[in-house]
């Protein structure tokens, strides 16, 4: 994966990601019919939990607008989130919302905080297998940190999800902030999260990935 890193990223290492605070939203929808309509899990950290912008404008919202009457969409995201902490929560979250399809968007705060690769790589396919196991689809939305953090760490970091991949043949976003992290004007001050007006190319940038695992869903329910 061949892309740049904004300047204003490099002060990510100084992001203070303690005093988190628990944020599950539901998005809901009617559905058309009398059945049960799909259901999408978004396991993510800051960047699906619209940090410093209006819920209602972040990308996951507007996916639960793009989806209503089709699918309901659960935000499960919080930020400050480790790989660690939401492998944790998943099998709960799993158990009472029962996901076709799951998007995990995290492992960025294991990148800022330097924990070993290895680790997010076992978070995630622990989330990945208890995922596929309870039935449901799976979608990696990889990141990418700072080029500061030197290129061999950055390397193992990224390289991450294209193992688990391919591993588990699951679809994958590459980066999921791609034309949006290189743009000033679409980042907020802290150089981390994007402004409201990038919260539209993010669900541009999974909705290729995410349009034909819904389609395979919205075909077995038909039958």
């Amino acid at each position: 994966m061949k892309h740049g890193i904004p300047v204003a990223w490099q002060r990510l290492n100084r992001m203070v990601t303690g005093g988190l605070l628990a944020l599950i939203v539901i998005f809901s929808a009617p559905a058309l019919n009398a059945d049960q309509p799909p259901t999408l899990l978004v396991m993510g950290d800051s960047l699906s939990a619209a940090y410093g912008i209006e819920q209602e404008r972040g990308w996951v919202t507007l996916l639960a607008e793009r989806l209503e009457g089709e699918a309901q969409v659960i935000n499960a995201s919080i930020s400050g989130e480790t790989t660690s902490g939401g492998a944790q929560r998943l099998a709960n979250i799993i158990g009472q919302r029962q996901p076709d399809i799951v998007l995990l968007e995290l492992g960025g705060n294991d990148g800022l905080r330097g924990l070993p690769p290895t680790q997010m790589r076992s978070n995630l396919a622990s989330m990945i297998e208890q995922s596929q196991q309870a039935g449901a689809d799976v979608l990696l939305l990889g990141i990418d940190i700072p080029p500061n953090y030197g290129q061999a760490y950055r390397d193992a970091f990224t390289g991450v999800f294209h193992s688990l991949a391919d591993e588990y043949d699951v679809s994958l976003v590459p980066f999921l902030l791609e034309d949006v992290a290189l743009n000033e004007q679409l980042m907020q001050d802290d150089g981390i999260h994007p402004t409201a007006e990038a919260q539209p190319i993010i669900l541009d940038n999974v909705w290729p990935a995410l349009e034909p695992l819904l389609d395979s869903v919205f075909q077995a329910s038909a039958k």
